[in-house]
């Protein structure tokens, strides 16, 4: 599945209803048992998100609002642009065609791979604003990258580069040519829809458990515990043996764990 955010003239911010939008939108996609891997990526070639819509922000403020209104202006549960708080149980590839800053960079921060093209550039402003980054792009920056650089990057509202943000592990790869961005990265979600639906869902799941659990321990336990039996007792198990030994490829069928 593959999702662009379009609003290029506002550089990809989002209102605030989009983010419920898209809350649902990936509700959907980890319920339709066709669809195995999401790729997200902004329109043009400036900008992946900046962030909230401001200027919408700005008018909103100091109106009386019904509980309804006030509800749309809060993140779902899964974040911002549904994503950045996301567990979910299906990967979602990020593809940044140009900066991706405040939600947008939290969005990246979330996603299962990043590829970035040559001219991203990655920040949290949100502290010149008067904000801070409160979408869960503050504890996954520490984990990824460490506290002093995490710090460094939150508190100057300092921009990186997608060479730097490479350097910091921050994102998988750049693409070759920006033009080749959004192929780039469908491709590696072609190579992960190869595999076993049920193997793909475990495996994410074992990643997620341990980028959650600062337990190895635990986390190798809840995963055994919620998905051994299930991947063994599955078809595609079968069908990945059987295939193996008489060298075909395996005709995966729809997940069921």
């Amino acid at each position: 599945m593959l999702v662009t955010i379009d609003r290029e003239k506002q550089r990809n911010s989002l209102p605030s209803y989009a983010h419920w939008e898209a809350h649902e939108l990936f509700t959907w996609f980890d319920h339709e048992p066709s669809l195995l891997v999401a790729v997200v990526t902004g329109a043009g070639n400036k900008a992946f998100c900046a962030g909230q819509d401001l200027q919408e922000q700005n008018k909103k403020r100091g109106n009386e609002k019904t509980a309804s209104q006030k509800a749309l202006l809060t993140h779902p549960p899964t974040g911002f642009m549904g994503l950045s708080q996301r567990k979910g149980v299906k990967p979602v590839l990020a593809a940044v065609n140009g900066f991706a800053l405040g939600g947008g960079f939290e969005i990246c921060l979330n996603c299962d791979v990043v590829v970035a093209s040559s001219t991203a550039e990655f920040g949290l402003p949100e502290a010149q604003v008067g904000l801070f980054a409160a979408a869960g792009g503050l504890p996954r920056l520490v984990r990824t990258c460490g506290m002093q650089v995490a710090t460094e990057l939150a508190l100057t509202c300092r921009r990186i580069s997608a060479q730097e943000a490479l350097s910091l592990r921050l994102i998988n790869r750049i693409s070759k040519t920006p033009e080749s961005l959004v192929e780039e990265c469908l491709a590696i979600a072609s190579r992960i829809v190869q595999l076993s639906p049920d193997a793909i869902l475990a495996t994410r799941q074992g990643l997620r458990a341990a980028w959650d659990n600062p337990s190895v321990q635990h986390a190798t336990s809840q995963i055994r515990e919620m998905y051994a039996d299930r991947v063994v007792k599955g078809e595609n198990f079968k069908i990945g043996v059987e295939a193996f030994v008489k060298k075909t490829k395996p005709q995966w069928v729809m997940p069921k764990i």
